[in-house]
């Protein structure tokens, strides 16, 4: 079964049942000693594409939002067993042509990874409609929506699970950000844990 490791702030990593390992904008917290054979970044922002910290092979994919998106035009990808598709992201400090989130699925799971953003359009006219297992919103009110928008966007996307991230500049994980949304599939997920797809 596939295993998502939040390693804090808006950093990720997935390894697949087939063991593919997965890093979505690394910068944050621990677990960089696999090596990567794809990389997903959503922007160019520091702190979400620390390529530098991950061990890369030769035939190594990243993915940055300029390869997702182009002209308007948001790209799907399938590589190591992942379906993904780049979606919008933006908000007054994350231009809508340099920024966006990654709906990926794995194994029959839908995991939404919506990047720096705050409420776009895009969340209902499309997201609404989709089927959302784990759904990953920024929520530290200061370069992102904060808690309540968040919780307004999950009430609108609907994933079975919300895992707020991102919760703080300069943190990990700021728990009573955390606990500011509200969602009745709200999780608390606190970095440096994993967890098994289906089991949380």
């Amino acid at each position: 079964m596939a295993q998502l490791l939040y390693q804090g702030h808006g950093s990720l990593r997935i390894i697949t049942s087939e063991g593919k390992v997965v890093y979505i904008d690394p910068y944050a917290g621990e677990g960089y000693d696999k090596p990567a054979d794809l990389v997903l970044i959503t922007h160019e922002h520091y702190d979400h594409n620390a390529i530098h910290l991950l061990t890369l092979k030769p035939e190594t994919i990243i993915i940055r939002s300029k390869d997702a998106l182009q002209n308007g035009v948001y790209f799907t990808f399938d590589y190591c067993g992942l379906h993904i598709e780049a979606v919008p992201a933006a908000n007054k400090n994350h231009p809508i042509n340099e920024c966006v989130g990654y709906l990926i699925t794995l194994e029959g799971t839908v995991i939404y990874v919506a990047g720096d953003t705050s409420y776009v359009p895009f969340m209902e006219e499309n997201l609404a409609k989709r089927h959302i297992d784990y759904a990953f919103l920024p929520i530290d009110g200061i370069y992102n929506m904060g808690p309540e928008e968040a919780s307004k966007v999950a009430s609108i996307i609907k994933p079975v699970h919300l895992l707020p991230y991102h919760t703080h500049p300069g943190m990990l994980f700021d728990i009573n950000q955390v606990m500011k949304v509200h969602y009745e599939g709200g999780m608390l997920l606190q970095a440096g844990r994993a967890f098994e797809f289906g089991n949380l």
